[in-house]
């Protein structure tokens, strides 16, 4: 999916649906249909006009009404598309350096994988109460239990 970057509409300038489409890189139906769903017009004004402020105030407004924070103990899952606990309340958290690592879970909904960068110090205040398991994340590839299939063994065969 195309990710729409609405700065790209000059914000004191005046746009047609076609005009927004091809500055934006959609369809004109596209625009047409967040017409329909609240996007500010000109109005009286023939063709159907949109100015570029209201088109980057309206989209503002949107994406903040998407946003779906995550509450302590939650983590989000991309697969149900909302905030979701840790199955069992299990999580497991992988340094990657001194300060910071993963917390890597199970969606107790659907069983998907989540995951969340986090710091090191901020776990007992994201994930009170729940069992975190610590791991040390390899240094190198060659430090790894299981290296890669594709490497040579020692006598070159």
């Amino acid at each position: 999916m195309k990710r729409i970057n609405p700065r790209r509409a000059k914000l004191h300038r005046s746009y047609t649906a076609f005009e927004l489409a091809d500055v934006l890189g959609v369809h004109q139906n596209t625009v047409r249909h967040w017409i329909s769903e609240g996007l500010p017009i000109v109005d009286g004004a023939r063709p159907i006009l949109i100015l570029g402020s209201e088109l980057q105030a309206w989209w503002s407004k949107r994406r903040e009404a998407a946003k779906r924070p995550c509450q302590p103990r939650q983590m989000y899952c991309f697969k149900c598309r909302e905030p979701k606990a840790p199955a069992l309340g299990m999580v497991e958290y992988a340094a990657t350096n001194a300060a910071t690592g993963n917390l890597k879970a199970l969606c107790e909904t659907c069983g998907t994988l989540m995951y969340l960068r986090i710091g090191l110090a901020n776990i007992g205040t994201r994930m009170p109460g729940v069992d975190v398991r610590r791991t040390q994340a390899p240094s190198s590839i060659d430090a790894r239990a299981h290296p890669s299939s594709n490497c040579e063994d020692s006598t070159g065969a």
